[in-house]
């Protein structure tokens, strides 16, 4: 089962997220009240880092949400923002940042386990504190994709293996390829990178390019020819 990290400045709230983690089968591999406080624990005693770590919105160390996001993605955990959801801007940049989503505090416990079961299987966390954080600004969410590029996005995040996208749209297999390329290129620019599948399926969902979650495939149905067409397809280091 999942490893799973709880940081957050209220010890109520940790004691209650674990209990209920380790009843469904997780475990809890670090609770305290800090990011730092976490990594410092991985390199004494933690040898691999968490699947996920479940992390309050602000933290009373100081410290900012994108900085404590992006040390805890680097250090190769995924990321749930767990807040109260009257901050929106601060939750657009948590994901800005690369969180993998957020579930509010006032979400039945139910809805956190399932949330956090989500995000370790790799899958997109797009619920309604997710939609209501991006609707709120659709700056967040124009990464300026010309028409082609969104056509290609549209197929490719639906699960179709990038030879076939280029079948549908009647191009070479390279053309899709640089689109591709072309595509995470610019989310990096605008702050909201997506170097896998799951992530251009998120920012698709964002962009109003898949509108509606039945347009989109569950992840663990792609197959596996489609994980090597996005390896394939990611721009190259110094690119």
């Amino acid at each position: 089962m999942s490893c799973i990290a709880l940081i957050d400045d209220h010890e109520s709230v940790r004691l209650g997220l674990a209990a209920a983690l380790e009843s469904a089968g997780f475990t809890v591999v670090f609770s305290g009240a800090g990011v730092g406080e976490y990594l410092a624990a991985r390199r004494r005693t933690v040898p691999t880092p968490a699947d996920v770590v479940l992390l309050d919105l602000t933290l009373g160390d100081g410290t900012t949400v994108t900085e404590n996001v992006t040390r805890l993605v680097v250090d190769g955990s995924s990321v749930v923002i767990h807040s109260v959801a009257d901050r929106p801007a601060a939750v657009r940049e948590a994901l800005a940042a690369g969180a993998a989503g957020v579930i509010s505090k006032s979400s039945p416990l139910d809805d956190v386990l399932a949330a956090v079961k989500t995000v370790a299987r790799g899958e997109a966390l797009n619920n309604v504190e997710w939609a209501s954080a991006v609707e709120g600004d659709r700056a967040f969410a124009d990464a300026q994709l010309s028409g082609r590029e969104r056509e290609v996005l549209r197929l490719y995040a639906t699960g179709l293996p990038l030879k076939v996208v280029a079948e549908r749209l009647g191009v070479a297999y390279s053309t899709a390829k640089e689109n591709i390329t072309r595509i995470r290129v610019k989310y990096v620019d605008v702050g909201r990178p997506a170097p896998t599948k799951v992530d251009l399926l998120r920012r698709a969902m964002e962009d109003g390019i898949l509108t509606a979650p039945k347009d989109s495939v569950s992840l663990d149905t792609v197959p596996l020819d489609v994980v090597a067409d996005a390896a394939d397809a990611a721009p190259s280091a110094g690119n």
